[in-house]
């Protein structure tokens, strides 16, 4: 049996690799860390039974935090350069701040 600091470890190495992948824009890599992702969350979401959680169980924890978020921004920014070239190339631009007339 796998132990959560084991399992930890394995998560953030696939979210290492993950945000490597997103550098990189390999969508190869990509595929294959998001599988492992899933498949390393599913095992650290497992009954631990009486397996203290303890400061280097914390550590990895929220080091694996701080890897997704880091994934979460690089996604927002790729989405946001797609879609602000998408608008220039169709001529949808939409503003993003449209002031409103008064009402007296």
């Amino acid at each position: 049996m796998t132990s959560r600091v084991e399992a930890l470890r394995a998560l953030v190495a696939v979210l290492e690799d993950e945000v490597a992948a997103l550098k990189r824009f390999d969508v190869d890599a990509l595929a294959q860390a998001t599988e492992a992702k899933s498949a390393g969350c599913s095992q650290v979401a497992g009954a631990w039974g009486d397996e203290p959680i303890t400061d280097e169980v914390r550590m990895l924890a929220e080091q694996a935090a701080r890897l997704n978020e880091t994934s979460r921004i690089y996604v927002n920014l790729m989405s946001a350069n797609v879609r602000r070239r998408l608008d220039a190339l169709t001529g949808t631009q939409a503003p993003l701040y449209r002031p409103q007339a008064a009402v007296a």
